[in-house]
């Protein structure tokens, strides 16, 4: 077996710890949470119609069967472990009895879009434009950038997304504020659906792109501006080899395997960061179907969310940790 697939393979291992403990952490937190799923089922009921106390406790532990309830927590646990592995996290409340699985597979592609697009958007032109501005330090448009970058790497994203409803749905209403999609547009793979999936994020991935620019602009920047220094730059400028080459195969080449470290490390901050968005543009993401899970009191949807959440980080990490030998081969695999 070669170094490689012996390096893969330790990841891998890692990976399933990660998503082991992540996913069990999950489980204890969300049973930490005072309010009971079948309480509320029947609070809910009860204020509908009028039930006698046998129909009301006939209720009570049928539901409590329902849940897992019934049951020390070391077996709602394990029981919790077998049903994970065949993805089912019980009924949700939201929306009983639908699966709460069923509804976060309905909301995980928008979270998907916004999150891909924006990231890669983000990283890509941060990182770029930084890399330039590291190497023509005289450059006065870069310069400007880089001040603009500074003021507003500090701002929570939730502040840049307020900012943008009210610029772009009250005094410059030219963009939708709310929704994945027109209220009037059949869902469908039209160039109609489609054009107005895509209107609807603009502003939702704009928010995440602003505020994650400086971050990457101002990294690849200090990078740069080290990386400038070392010799084998200046042998390739004396050797006279053109500055565009320099810029993309000396330099920003190199400096891009610590920012590809820390776009793993930032992926956890930047879901976060997603979630906050779609809650304030009413996208119909994980983060708003979160919101409103905890507001319900809906531990099924809350768990189904986190354990997704959890996986889906874990496996961007991974899948980064992978790349990282095949862009620079002076990292050991051993």
């Amino acid at each position: 077996m070669s170094t490689y697939l012996v390096f893969a393979l330790k990841r891998f291992l890692q990976f399933l710890a990660v998503v082991f403990t992540g996913v069990s952490a999950s489980f204890f937190i969300a049973h930490l949470s005072p309010i009971s799923p079948v309480e509320t089922i029947i609070g809910r009921v009860s204020g509908q119609s009028a039930f006698s106390p046998e129909a009301v406790e006939s209720l009570r532990q049928t539901l409590t069967e329902l849940f897992g309830l019934n049951v020390p927590l070391h077996e709602q646990y394990f029981n919790f472990l077998r049903r994970f592995l065949v993805g089912d996290l019980g009924p949700s409340l939201l929306a009983f009895p639908t699966p709460a699985m069923k509804l976060v597979g309905l909301a995980l592609p928008w979270t998907v879009g916004l999150l891909t697009l924006s990231t890669i958007l983000t990283w890509l032109v941060g990182n770029i434009l930084g890399g330039l501005a590291g190497y023509y330090q005289n450059s006065r448009l870069l310069k400007a950038f880089g001040i603009v970058a500074i003021g507003v790497q500090p701002i929570p994203y939730y502040i840049v997304a307020f900012l943008m409803v009210i610029i772009f749905g009250f005094l410059w209403p030219v963009l939708p504020v709310s929704g994945g999609f027109a209220m009037n547009v059949r869902p469908s793979w039209s160039p109609e659906f489609v054009g107005s999936i895509l209107l609807h994020g603009i502003l939702p991935a704009a928010s995440l792109v602003i505020v994650g620019l400086g971050t990457w602009f101002l990294g690849m920047r200090a990078l740069v501006s080290n990386i400038v220094t070392e010799d084998y730059v200046t042998y390739a400028e004396l050797a006279g080899v053109r500055r565009e080459r320099i810029v993309s195969s000396y330099v920003i080449r190199n400096a891009m395997v610590p920012q590809l470290t820390a776009l793993a490390m930032s992926l956890g901050g930047i879901f976060s960061g997603t979630i906050i968005t779609e809650q304030v543009f009413s996208y119909p993401g994980l983060g708003t179907l979160l919101v409103r899970a905890v507001n319900a009191g809906d531990s099924a949807v809350v768990l189904a969310v986190s354990c997704v959440a959890v996986i889906a980080v874990a496996t961007a990490i991974l899948l980064i940790d992978l790349i990282h030998p095949l862009l620079d081969p002076r990292i050991r695999v051993e």
